[in-house]
C-alpha cells in the first residue's frame, strides 16, 4: 500500500496489476524491496473517497539507495538487493549526534559514501551539541569540512545552529537520514512546529536509538519546499559500489589517486599506492583511511535479477 499526496488531498493507493508481473521474481531469487519509492512522481487513478490506483511511475532524475537487509536464513554472499530509501532529491542532510547515540564517523562516512554514488549534494548535521563541549566537536568538524562537506552543528534542546540548518531547506526536496535516535524527527519538529512528528527515546538497555518514525514519508511545507523525514537506520551498506571504485567516492582521496602505480590498485596492500603514502605523511586522515578499508572489507558483488 502506498499513501500519495497531492497539493490538495491524500490517498491510499495500490499499484496496478501489471507492476505486479512485471517485478515478480522467481520462488528461488530474492524480492524487490520497492517498485515505487518516497519522492517518485507517479500517475494514478482515484477510485473511491481517498483511495486509488497507481498506474505509472515517472522516470526518476536520482535515488538513494542502500543494500537491503539480509533475508532470513540466507548464508550465501552476493544476495543482498537494493532498497531505494528516496528519489528525485535535491539535497541530503546526515544527521549524526555527539551522544545517546555516540558520534560514529564510520558510519557517517558509509552514508557520505552512499551519497557520493548516488551523486546527491550532502550536508552534515551533528545534532545534541548541548551534551559536550564545543572543543570535542571540533576536530570532526574541522576534518569533514577540509574534505568539503558543510557541517553544522545543532542542538534541538537549545536551538543552537537551527537557523543555519533553516537557511538551506526552502526551494528543496530534502532527505532527513541517519541512524536510530539522532534527532531527525525532532529537528523537523523544531524548525517546523506544525509537523508535529512522533518522537521516542534512547534505549536503556542497548543505548541506542529506538524507532520511532516507521515509515518513509514526504512533506510538503510549502508549494517549493518539501522535507522527507525517514526511519532510523542501523546498519548501512552502500549497494553497487565494486572494490575498484570505492576510492572514487572518498573525496580526500582524489587528488593522491593518480599517484598509484598501478590503475587497478585498491590501495590495501599494492606497492607504490598514492592513498597509501599520503595517509602515511597525514594529508589523508587515519580515521578516513580506516573507514575505507573497513567498506571495502565488507563490498559484496551485488546480483541483479
Amino acid at each position: 500500500m502506498y499513501v500519495l499526496t497531492d497539493q490538495n488531498n491524500t490517498y491510499r493507493c495500490s499499484l496496478r496489476g501489471k507492476f505486479k508481473n512485471e517485478f515478480a521474481l522467481k520462488k528461488d531469487k530474492l524480492y524487490l524491496t520497492n517498485i515505487a519509492a518516497v519522492g517518485d512522481m507517479v500517475e494514478f487513478e482515484v477510485t473511491n473517497g481517498n483511495g486509488g490506483v497507481i498506474h505509472s511511475v515517472e522516470d526518476r532524475k536520482n535515488y538513494i539507495s542502500r543494500k537491503a537487509p539480509k533475508v532470513k536464513g540466507a548464508s550465501y554472499r552476493g544476495e543482498r538487493l537494493e532498497q531505494i530509501i528516496a528519489a528525485n532529491v535535491d539535497q541530503i542532510i546526515l544527521i549524526s549526534s555527539v551522544h545517546e547515540p555516540e558520534f560514529n564517523n564510520k558510519t557517517l562516512d558509509r552514508f557520505l559514501i552512499t551519497s557520493e554514488s548516488a551523486h546527491i549534494k550532502s550536508v552534515i548535521v551533528i545534532n545534541k551539541s548541548d551534551l559536550i563541549t564545543n572543543d570535542e566537536i571540533k576536530n570532526w568538524t574541522d576534518l569533514y569540512e577540509d574534505i568539503g562537506y558543510p557541517v553544522i552543528v545543532t542542538s534541538a534542546f537549545t536551538g543552537y545552529g537551527i537557523g543555519e540548518l533553516e537557511k538551506i531547506l526552502p526551494n528543496n526536496i530534502t532527505l532527513f537520514w541517519g541512524q536510530s535516535g539522532v534527532g531527525k524527527s525532532t529537528l523537523l519538529n523544531v524548525i517546523f512546529p506544525q509537523l508535529n512528528l512522533k518522537i521516542g527515546d534512547i534505549s536503556e538497555s542497548t543505548r541506542k536509538g529506538v524507532h520511532t518514525t516507521v515509515t518513509s514519508i514526504m512533506i510538503p511545507v510549502n508549494e517549493t519546499t518539501f522535507v522527507i523525514d525517514t526511519p532510523g537506520v542501523r546498519e548501512i551498506d552502500p549497494y553497487g559500489i565494486k572494490k575498484e571504485d570505492l576510492s572514487h567516492y572518498f573525496r580526500d582521496f582524489e587528488e593522491h589517486l593518480s599517484n598509484c602505480k598501478f590503475n587497478t590498485c585498491t590501495h590495501y596492500h599494492e606497492p607504490g599506492c598514492g592513498v597509501i603514502d599520503a595517509v602515511e605523511k597525514g594529508d589523508i586522515a587515519f580515521e578516513r583511511y580506516d573507514s575505507y578499508l573497513r567498506i571495502l572489507d565488507t563490498i559484496e558483488e551485488d546480483l541483479h535479477f
